[in-house]
């Protein structure tokens, strides 16, 4: 295969870079001081330089599969593992979104990050997290994905939980770890059935084993349900979404990073990559997509009142999380691939951006303080309102062209139910995106007036790299989605999800009206954001009060929290504290008691015997002996 010694040459280092990256940068770090970021940074470049040629490989040869066992990994008599690489198209998107958007996050956090005293910590967990990531991506096995997708929930916890002496940050770090065991549990029981049904865990074994319908049906669903629940956990989805929108207690440039440019989107690359399963599964397929709108909406829901910057926008990641995973369900693959590659770029754009406000509001993050940046940080606005608008799903935005293929497909598969849902989310989403909008950066300024005298755009190391995401927020729907349906991510990715059917897209038809409608509903979004938080800007307070219940419930979560406290962690609690207070304390710890005082009752016996006279003890032996003759005698006799 032509290019195959460089390719294994690029998919060694992509990883290996940044793990060496994050050895270095932790044992030598410190003593680097401000300049701490150049070798992990360096480290991280180049390997999103071998992340484009890996996307290149692959959109060269897209109909061929470059898969390379680098080492035994583990072997165990007859069980044995490779650490083995797999380049495919899907692949080649993969590291396209992880590659360059990690450098870039890497780079912004040059500025952002600048005098924090764990300034070297914070790049040597992202480079660590970067290469686990690089793992789940180019793994060629269940077990080495496993491998990466057990990393990156470990770097999660360190870099959520990055400012540890805050203790909503350390709470925050050990509730994504803690949510995140519950899916991965889901993972390792796939893994086990799959072993048992196919004796491999490799990727072209397992596939070949399903095409041939080695796997029962009915164990195939469960398999599938196993590792969508896995998904679940790692792209926070309901009910396990909840250690997301905590996790923005983390740096900014770890909001973007990991939590709605690459990490999150584990779970659907996942899912994505096993499809040969999940098209076996009718079961699974519905249950994939159900979750998902359910998700998207119901996250949807909690946006529009949240007040916080960052979790408006962590919110908005479930809900487009939702929309990937019903697109998957539907069995619009590539949609749900395209919305992941689009989202990839305008989500990190977003998070960056709410980070240079943050930034520039001496680190205030409720938008009730916020208001008239515009001016004041006019590239952070512009790059903004281009992620906005691509979010939203704004022609000829990117998001545009991806949001709109999932819709069209539920409604043309005949998810009515679906689409109609869909449609109130697109609609959900104009608003609360653009009530930030204009909470942010229209009106009165109102925070308190020192504030207001050290508003400044952030440093080039920041805006440049917004500047860069606002590009392919633009105009990457446009680039490779065009025609919808037919576009050039759509032969791309053909290779890899082969058995796909649909009718051709028709602009004066089903597909323009259906694409009519869903744009149309983004713009009413906006114009109801407008009306709301620029012109009569007394409604939403009226509103509240109007429907209190509806309010207080979008405020507050839908209180997932305060059920979580109560049931499985309260739960958990109190049945901890009844094995400690009657198993450990009552039994085990009185079982041991029991026989420290039973022995120290023999001996309050025993003690009168110890005379001090040597003929007691004389005594005692003639007797022992007599008494130990009789014994022997009856033993011996009988």
């Amino acid at each position: 295969m032509e290019g195959t010694g460089y390719m294994k040459i690029a998919v060694a280092l992509i990883p290996l870079l940044p793990l060496l990256g994050f050895i270095v940068t932790l044992l030598f770090g410190k003593r680097w001081g401000k300049h701490a970021h150049i070798f992990p940074v360096a480290m991280v470049t180049i390997s999103a330089v071998l992340s484009v040629y890996g996307f290149e490989w692959a959109f060269r040869h897209q109909e061929e599969t470059f898969v390379w066992n680098a080492f035994t990994w583990i072997a165990a008599g007859q069980f044995t593992v490779p650490w083995g690489f797999q380049v495919d198209t899907l692949t080649g998107v993969m590291l396209l979104v992880v590659g360059v958007i990690g450098m870039l996050v890497h780079y912004y956090s040059i500025g952002y990050m600048h005098g924090d005293e764990g300034y070297y910590r914070f790049f040597a967990y992202l480079n660590l997290f970067m290469f686990a990531m690089f793992v789940l991506i180019l793994a060629d096995s269940y077990l080495l994905l496993f491998l990466g997708w057990e990393g990156v929930g470990l770097c999660s916890y360190l870099l959520i939980s990055f400012w540890f002496r805050k203790k909503s940050a350390s709470q925050a770090g050990k509730k994504a770890f803690i949510v995140n065991r519950v899916g991965d549990f889901g993972f390792t029981l796939a893994m086990f059935a799959i072993f048992v049904a196919t004796g491999t865990l490799q990727f072209t074994g397992v596939f070949e084993a399903a095409e041939k319908g080695e796997i029962a049906p009915s164990l195939m669903t469960w398999i599938c349900l196993l590792l969508f629940t896995g998904a679940i956990g790692k792209s926070a989805q309901f009910p396990l979404h909840v250690w997301l929108p905590d996790a923005m207690e983390g740096p900014t440039p770890v909001s973007a990073l990991i939590h709605a440019a690459t990490m999150v989107n584990a779970g659907v690359y996942m899912v994505a990559r096993s499809y040969p399963l999940f098209i076996q599964s009718d079961t699974a397929m519905t249950v994939v997509m159900v979750v998902g709108i359910f998700t998207s909406i119901f996250a949807a829901y909690i946006a529009i009142t949240q007040n916080d910057i960052k979790k408006v926008i962590a919110y908005s990641t479930i809900s487009s999380l939702g929309l990937m995973f019903v697109a998957l369900g539907a069995g619009a693959w590539v949609a749900g691939i395209f919305y992941l590659f689009a989202h990839g770029f305008f989500k990190g754009l977003m998070f960056l951006c709410s980070g240079s406000v943050i930034h520039a509001m001496g680190g205030e993050q409720d938008m009730r303080k916020m208001g008239g940046l515009r001016k004041k940080i006019p590239i952070t606005f512009w790059t903004m309102l281009i992620g906005a608008l691509s979010m939203v799903g704004v022609i000829p935005f990117a998001g545009f062209w991806a949001k709109d293929e999932i819709l069209g497909a539920t409604f043309i598969d005949g998810y009515y139910l679906v689409w109609a849902v869909g449609l109130l989310i697109v609609l959900l989403t104009g608003i609360y995106v653009f009530r930030l909008i204009f909470l942010t950066f229209f009106g009165e300024n109102r925070s308190d007036a020192e504030v207001q005298a050290h508003i400044h755009e952030s440093p080039p190391v920041m805006t440049v790299p917004l500047i860069l995401l606002s590009i392919p927020a633009l105009g990457l729907g446009l680039l490779v989605g065009v025609p919808p349906e037919s576009g050039w991510l759509h032969g791309f990715l053909e290779p890899v999800f082969f058995d796909l059917e649909h009718e051709p897209f028709t602009w004066i038809g089903e597909g323009g009206a259906l694409m009519g409608v869903s744009l149309v509903l983004a713009l009413v979004g906006i114009a109801i954001a407008w009306w709301l938080y620029m012109r009569q800007t007394d409604v939403p307070g009226r509103i509240a009060e109007r429907v209190p219940w509806a309010y207080k419930a979008s405020l507050n979560k839908v209180y997932m929290d305060d059920i979580y406290a109560v049931v499985p962690v309260g739960a958990t609690l109190g049945f901890a504290g009844w094995l400690w207070t009657f198993v450990d304390a009552k039994i085990i710890d009185g079982a041991v008691n029991g026989i420290a005082l039973l022995w120290g009752w023999i001996g309050d016996r025993l003690r009168p015997i110890q005379t001090g006279r040597v003929q007691n003890y004389a005594l005692y032996v003639f007797g022992g002996m007599i008494a130990l003759v009789v014994v022997l005698a009856w033993v011996w006799g009988s």
